[in-house]
């Protein structure tokens, strides 16, 4: 007869099992990609900041590094024929540590989540340059979503549960849950029995799907698109709550760029849609075309910003 004690330890051996796979799957730091190398004959835009330096674009960990690799290569080399210089794809662990590239100025441009967007903005080192547009809209979603065998069916029924947070900065990912639990007032290290983070949003989908989290709150774009490609997975899941709508992720630059790079990215996003390679990247991304920026969307991001993290 086996003792407690021995399917005790056959349990944690299982679970921490599972979590060296996903800390496999988690974002690695990657120097950079270089695309593009000089080419004979291009002709470089006047003015600073604009020449054969390389185009250093950062991306946050919204997803594993390997898909971001796949997925943004296309947009670098969209962005290197354009601009005529290469162009490098930098990764880092952390959104902190994607902010703090633009911040530096170590990257000239950057896609960023709307939580780490709103931080670099009222810290005045962040400026919208485009918004995406996905399925006709500028807008995207936080998703509660739960194991889909589980008795759990509002937030409240997660209390004293294991829960995956994506990263500290992120919107859909911490920040709507820390905003619904202020409303109940309560905060997540008193109401969850166990959280922890897990760097990307898909590695919070499958902490979900593999047992290791009892909840997590995810992206809704990162959440479709694996209902496309991995649909048997998202199957062992379900959405409990859907947030209201946030601004969509957008592209950023540092408000001290050199006018005339930025001038040129912005030309090259916002006509993107009407490039044989601009098209391809954009497929890619799953993005229909980049928009002017429209700070209003992200205001209701910067109210819970304002309350949680009790800015004056």
């Amino acid at each position: 007869m086996r003792s407690p004690a021995s399917g005790w330890l056959r349990s944690l051996v299982g679970v921490m099992g599972a979590l060296l796979l996903l800390g496999a799957c988690a974002p690695r730091s990657y120097p950079y990609v270089r695309l593009n190398a000089d080419r004979e004959g291009a002709v470089v835009a006047p003015g600073p900041g604009v020449g054969r330096l390389p185009l250093r674009v950062a991306v946050a960990p919204v997803i594993s590094p390997r898909v971001t690799f796949e997925t943004y290569i296309p947009l670098l080399d969209y962005l290197a024929d354009r601009l005529d210089r290469p162009a490098e794809l930098l990764q880092r662990r952390t959104y902190a540590e994607i902010n703090d590239l633009i911040r530096t100025g170590q990257a000239d441009l950057a896609f960023v989540c709307g939580g780490a967007f709103v931080e670099g903005e009222r810290e005045g080192y962040m400026e919208l340059l485009a918004i995406p547009q996905i399925n006709g809209a500028t807008t995207y979603h936080a998703l509660i979503i739960v194991p889909a065998d589980s008795p759990f069916h509002r937030l409240e029924d997660l209390r004293g549960r294991r829960f995956a947070f994506t990263d500290p900065l992120s919107n859909s990912g911490r920040l709507y849950v820390q905003y619904r639990l202020a409303r109940m007032g309560e905060n997540p290290g008193g109401f969850f029995g166990e959280t922890f983070f897990t760097y990307s949003h898909d590695n919070s989908i499958r902490a979900v799907a593999w047992g290791l989290a009892d909840g997590a709150s995810v992206d809704s774009l990162v959440y479709e698109t694996l209902l496309l490609n991995e649909p048997e997975l998202i199957a062992r899941l379900r959405v409990i709550e859907r947030s209201p709508p946030f601004g969509v992720p957008p592209v950023v630059v540092h408000p001290g760029l050199a006018p005339p790079l930025k001038q040129a990215l912005r030309e090259a996003f916002l006509t993107m849609d009407q490039d044989p390679r601009g098209k391809k990247a954009l497929a890619m991304l799953r993005v229909e075309r980049f928009l002017p920026p429209d700070p209003t969307i992200y205001e209701g991001i910067r109210r819970m910003a304002t309350e949680v993290r009790g800015w004056p």
